[in-house]
C-alpha cells in the first residue's frame, strides 16, 4: 500500500481518494473506517449535547429502554434506539451481538467460544462482550467481510 499524503492551502475540507486494483475486503475495510470518521452520533453528557465520531464507539447497549455509547474509557447516553444505530452504524463495521448490544467490528482483540454456542468478544480496551449464538452468523458475516444482509 502507497500512501501519500498532500498540503493544499486552497481545500477547504480534507480529500481522501483510493486507487486500487481491484475492490477487495481491504479496500472496503479502508473506506467503511474513512467514513466512519464522518458519521457522528449525536448523545448527551449530563445536559450537555455532544457528538460522538463513529470509530470512537467501542459498543452500543440498550438497557431498561435506554441506549448507552461506549467508548473507550467514556459513556454516553442517546436518544436513539438500537435498531436506528444499527441501521445508521452497520456499514461501518457495526454488527449486532445480541438482543441489546452492537459492537464495533474495528476494535475487536479477539473472540474465545463459550459454552451454550456462545462466543465472548475481547475489545481493545479489554472490554468483554458476550455474543449471543443467534447473532453468530452475523458476526461470521462481517468478518469475513461481506457488508450486504
Amino acid at each position: 500500500m502507497i500512501i501519500k499524503s498532500e498540503q493544499d492551502s486552497s481545500c477547504d475540507d480534507i480529500e481522501v481518494a483510493i486507487k486500487y486494483a481491484k475492490l477487495n475486503e481491504d479496500v472496503q475495510h479502508i473506506i467503511a473506517l474513512l467514513q466512519s470518521f464522518d458519521t457522528q452520533v449525536k448523545c448527551n453528557d449530563k445536559n450537555t449535547e455532544i457528538f460522538v465520531n463513529a470509530s470512537e464507539i467501542f459498543y452500543v447497549e440498550s438497557v431498561d429502554k435506554k441506549t448507552f455509547i461506549y467508548l473507550k474509557d467514556k459513556v454516553y447516553h442517546t436518544e436513539l434506539r438500537l435498531y436506528q444505530l444499527v441501521n445508521m452504524l452497520s456499514h461501518l463495521g457495526f454488527v449486532q451481538v445480541s438482543k441489546s448490544c452492537i459492537l464495533n467490528i474495528n476494535v475487536l482483540e479477539s473472540i474465545k467460544p463459550l459454552i451454550n454456542s456462545r462466543m465472548e468478544a475481547t475489545l481493545n480496551n479489554g472490554e468483554k462482550i458476550h455474543i449471543n449464538r443467534n447473532y453468530l452468523n452475523d458476526i461470521k458475516r462481517v468478518l469475513k467481510g461481506e457488508n450486504e444482509r
